[in-house]
């Protein structure tokens, strides 16, 4: 699913237009990146955690000329999925 297909979803379950859905689905996307750049947490209770990971410097093996290479500190966004998501995708 991608996510024109995510506004249909949510448009025809909320009764709006697939315009208003469009603009909705892409706030709250727009709300977590948001968050997660100005370093904080987005909890979904039941579904699950958006955090920011903290990634260490440290060395790293160029694949191409087998170099080794100093790789910088950097974070990255993490996605921990809740019980009830977890429980629903396994059943």
């Amino acid at each position: 699913m991608n996510k024109s297909e995510l506004a249909e979803c949510v448009a025809s379950e909320c009764g709006m237009t697939k315009a208003q859905a469009v603009e909705a689905v892409s706030a709250v996307f727009g709300t977590i990146e948001k968050t997660l750049g100005d370093g904080g947490e987005v909890r979904l209770p039941g579904f699950g955690s958006f955090t920011v990971a903290h990634r260490a410097a440290g060395m790293a093996r160029n694949p191409r000329t087998g170099e080794m290479i100093q790789r910088p500190a950097s974070k990255r966004p993490k996605f921990k999925a809740g019980k009830s998501f977890k429980d629903c995708v396994n059943c």
